[in-house]
């Protein structure tokens, strides 16, 4: 069961650095466009709810293994709803696909991991949920480049 979440850990810089690495591994683009992206590549502009786009991967000729990952974190369908039902998110725009992504993190007991920044630990706890953090079955970003990156993202929250 994860934690209340409070709107430091939103504001906590670490955080930020985070998500913003994680929409990096998801996309391999550091803009704020891959909020509008649905698993495969198509875009949607909706964002009044999660957009329910089922896709297939290529080699699913009988599609039997429906995907609907979308958004910043690739967040599927039925992972939306259960928040809502919750009252975790209200909506699928960016802020509350960044919100959800913290949730998801909180309650995979890695909000602290991340916030302290010890990253090997929360890619490890996280990467059931996201399959392109390094160490991951999907990752196509070494452990170096994700620190690199993460280090360079909170040098430039801390500005702000």
């Amino acid at each position: 069961m994860a934690r209340i979440l409070s709107q430091s850990d939103f504001n906590d810089v670490n955080v930020k650095a985070f998500l913003k690495l994680l929409r990096y591994c998801e996309h391999g683009k550091e803009d704020d466009g891959v909020y509008y992206v649905v698993y495969g590549g198509d875009r949607f502009t909706d964002t009044k709810e999660h957009p329910h786009i089922v896709v297939y991967d290529k080699s699913d000729k009988a599609k039997k293994h429906p995907h609907t990952p979308a958004g910043a974190y690739q967040i599927t369908y039925s992972t939306w709803v259960g928040a809502k039902k919750l009252g975790v998110v209200s909506d699928f725009t960016p802020l509350q696909q960044d919100k959800l992504a913290v949730w998801i993190i909180a309650s995979q007991d890695a909000l602290d991991d991340v916030k302290a920044g010890h990253l090997e630990v929360a890619y490890g706890k996280l990467k059931g949920q996201w399959s392109s953090l390094p160490g991951a079955s999907q990752s196509h970003v070494s452990a170096a480049d994700a620190k690199a990156r993460f280090d360079r993202y909170v040098a430039e929250y801390s500005k702000k």
